[in-house]
């Protein structure tokens, strides 16, 4: 992946790992998780997707 200057100016490049989201049904809320544990991690205020975070189906 190529990455764009400056490096080390505190934004990531590429994906986050070891965490996906999916969207809860009853409130329209992305909620993300962790993979290891499979336990909640945080739900968003707004109803847009975290970025950089996979998506579960």
């Amino acid at each position: 992946m190529a990455t764009n200057p400056p490096s080390g100016d505190g934004h990531r490049n590429g994906a986050v790992r070891n965490r996906s989201q999916f969207q809860n049904p009853q409130s329209g809320r992305w909620i993300e998780r962790d993979l290891s544990t499979g336990r909640f991690i945080n739900q968003k205020a707004d109803d847009k997707p975290f970025k950089g975070v996979r998506k579960e189906k």
